[in-house]
């Protein structure tokens, strides 16, 4: 069987550190065709580090290569582009999140995959752990009812890459993150695209949910053109309510692990996931319960299972794909009206 030839649009640090080497593990089924990214003197390491026949300032020309899938983990404001062209040349994709900066260009490109019925992938790491992959097994067979109320919050290492003073730990020391994309809020920059993003991929998949409208207030630090700490009031779909949070919190702080927390009330019981703590919890009216005892760092965070899977979907394995377009189209648009609400001073919402 000819292996699958992959594509990489944007081999940033992340990239670099994360996802490439989980699709060099599958060099049986994955050849390494082509990848883009900026500055000829990376661009010649990443081809010559990961064996790459193709190597390109012009995501066109990885494109014009021929692949079968395609990693878009370019600058954030360029995800639209990028995706859309991939699938366009009829590749599946896994994009890095935030998934675009506009709701309906998100939306646009999960239409165009379904039409072509091409897969379409977030890297939303959590949500391929085992641990989590259970906890969603569980709301979906016994669920705690109608969501009434919920609250999201998080904290993550990334006061000096909002800033444009530093990388985040876990940044590739050969590829440090490139600043404008963190840190210019045209190219979705700011805490509510980097990291919120990821914990809404968490909260609206445990509970289908999708935003209605949503009210924020931002601030930064440190002198950043972006935001650092974000706090939005949302309501949903159906007259659900929630609030998230999110800040950037100190170099060193918890191990520098991710600090996320989510709650939820409905109807017929209540749910609490922390992932900080590996601690998960349901409870039902009619006293069913779940708290399973977790392993130290069941639920830390790595994004092993988005490239996987992307690899295992294309090949017509049956495997869940977790993280599809659609949950980080819903994501986009929550991040999007607060954005416009932390400008407006007003309740804004949703644009689909």
């Amino acid at each position: 069987m000819a292996k699958l030839r992959l594509g990489v649009i944007g081999a940033g640090s992340w990239a670099i550190s994360s996802h490439l080497p989980n699709f060099a593990k599958r060099s049986d089924e994955v050849e390494l065709v082509g990848v883009c990214r900026k500055g000829p003197e990376l661009l010649q390491k990443t081809k010559d580090d990961w064996g790459f026949a193709v190597a390109s300032e012009d995501y066109r020309d990885v494109i014009d290569a021929g692949m079968d899938i395609c990693l878009v983990a370019s600058p954030h404001g360029l995800h639209y582009e990028h995706t859309k062209a991939a699938l366009d040349a009829g590749a599946h994709v896994l994009c890095e999140k935030p998934f675009t900066v506009e709701p309906e260009h998100a939306w646009e490109l999960v239409e165009l995959a379904e039409r072509k019925g091409l897969h379409l992938l977030l890297s939303y790491g959590w949500n391929y752990r085992p641990q989590m992959r259970e906890a969603k097994r569980l709301m979906d067979e016994y669920g705690i009812g109608s969501v009434e109320q919920s609250s999201l919050q998080m904290a993550s290492v990334c006061r000096e890459l909002l800033a444009n003073l530093g990388d985040y730990p876990a940044a590739s020391p050969e590829s440090i993150p490139e600043q404008a994309t963190w840190t210019d809020p045209k190219n979705g920059g700011g805490y509510a695209q980097a990291q919120l993003s990821h914990a809404l991929g968490v909260s609206l998949w445990l509970t289908g949910l999708r935003g209605a409208d949503a009210f924020a207030l931002m601030t930064s630090v440190l002198d950043a053109p972006v935001e650092h700490h974000d706090a939005v009031v949302i309501r949903y779909q159906g007259g659900s309510i929630g609030t998230m949070s999110g800040g950037s919190c100190h170099l060193g702080a918890g191990g520098n692990r991710h600090q996320l927390e989510f709650r939820a009330i409905g109807s017929e019981g209540q749910l609490m996931i922390d992932l900080e703590r590996d601690e998960f919890w349901l409870y039902r009216v009619d006293g069913t319960e779940f708290r399973p005892t977790l392993e130290p760092d069941a639920l830390l965070y790595d994004c092993d299972g988005p490239p996987n899977t992307l690899v295992d979907l294309a090949l017509g394995r049956d495997v869940i794909n977790c993280s599809p377009g659609e949950l980080g189209a819903r994501a986009v648009e929550i991040v999007d009206a607060a954005y416009r609400s932390a400008r407006s001073g007003q309740l804004e919402a949703i644009r689909t």
